[in-house]
């Protein structure tokens, strides 16, 4: 299922990636979820790429479409993640 929410702006502090999307809404989501990213710099985090349908990292090989996200899911799990 594609969703029509289009992701409109990332941002990051210490543990969490929050994604602004054209909706309204505001998701944070642990870095922890996000190996690739949890250990990246500042500068590879803010070289996101918003696309349509998600995020993408070019120099970290990472893609999160926002479905995954609206979801729950982290990056290479195909399951739900409960939420502490």
């Amino acid at each position: 299922m594609h969703t029509l929410v289009n992701p409109k702006s990332v941002r990051f502090d210490e543990s969490t990636m929050w994604v602004e999307l054209s909706d309204g809404r505001t998701l944070g989501m642990p870095l922890a979820w996000y190996p690739r990213l949890l250990g990246a710099s500042p500068e590879l985090l803010n070289a996101v790429e918003l696309s349509p349908s998600g995020l993408h990292w070019d120099a970290l090989d990472e893609d999160l479409s926002v479905d995954g996200m609206l979801a729950g899911l982290g990056a290479h799990n195909d399951r739900r993640i409960a939420a502490a």
